[in-house]
């Protein structure tokens, strides 16, 4: 599986240079994470909207850089409602850690 758009990521380079999708990358491996740790909360406070805009800013942030896998898992959330388990969070927890080094491995290209 592809992790990557190679031309959504290549277009974003071109956009606003390689130096700065590299900090873009950086940022996004830190907030990512917290992210999720949002999800996670918002699931066990049973805060649906909450929930729905930490996925939708996930999914925004994974097709900026061409993740389209993980930004279809979050877009999933997003339009799924709550889940009754963990189980998708921590699936797209695991997407993400596959898709950091390939994020990283391209932007250092």
């Amino acid at each position: 599986m592809n992790l990557i758009d190679p031309h959504v990521f290549d277009e974003l380079q071109a956009n606003v240079g390689a130096d700065f999708v590299l900090e873009l990358v950086e940022t996004f491996a830190q907030e990512a994470p917290q992210l999720i740790g949002q999800l996670r909360s918002a699931m066990a406070a049973q805060d649906a909207v909450a929930f729905r805009r930490v996925a939708h800013a996930l999914k925004s942030s994974s097709q900026a850089f061409g993740a389209v896998p993980l930004a279809d898992q979050a877009r999933s959330l997003e339009l799924g409602g709550l889940p009754a388990d963990a189980a998708a969070v921590d699936a797209l927890a695991h997407r993400f850690e596959q898709t950091l080094p390939a994020l990283r491995e391209r932007a250092r290209g």
